[in-house]
């Protein structure tokens, strides 16, 4: 019961940074995209339930920030999946493997919402905003999970598992 709360405590810490107070201070691809980070963790270290919480946190972040409901929800699940299902081939509490895969999660994400949105006829160049920020975003990403990822009590909270 802990755990629950100590996750529900991350989660809800990094949307309120995430929609409130790293968009006001940060320029666009050098802002952290935290709700990446959360899902790349859910996806290697919890079960189904992660899959819920994937979803319910695209479709939080796309009614503060989206254009398009459910295409951030839609993305992260589909994160979750994979990684999900790569995690009982992999040994998953290796911080380095972490910040590799919160930068592949970046770039899967960016791409996989522009092909998302390239099914809507109301998307023209929608690839000019979005790839040239791709790389320098999976960049600052790795760059905040491996400051995370560091940290005791995330640590701790892997440990308790």
């Amino acid at each position: 019961m802990l755990n629950v709360l100590k996750i529900f405590i991350l989660i809800m810490a990094a949307l309120l940074l995430q929609v409130t107070i790293l968009p006001a201070y940060l320029a666009d691809p050098f802002k952290p995209n935290l709700l990446i980070i959360v899902v790349a963790y859910l996806g290697f270290k919890t079960g189904r339930l992660g899959g819920f919480l994937a979803f319910g946190l695209g479709i939080l972040q796309d009614c503060f920030s989206g254009i398009y409901l459910g295409l951030s929800g839609f993305s992260y699940l589909c994160i979750y999946l994979m990684l999900n299902l790569t995690a009982d081939r992999l040994y998953t509490d290796n911080r380095y493997l972490m910040i590799f895969v919160v930068f592949l999660a970046t770039e899967v994400n960016g791409l996989l919402q522009l092909l998302l949105l390239l099914l809507f006829p109301t998307a023209n160049s929608i690839y000019e905003s979005i790839l040239p920020g791709l790389i320098p975003q999976g960049l600052v990403n790795a760059l905040i999970s491996s400051l995370l990822f560091s940290f005791p009590a995330v640590k701790a909270l892997e440990e308790s598992k």
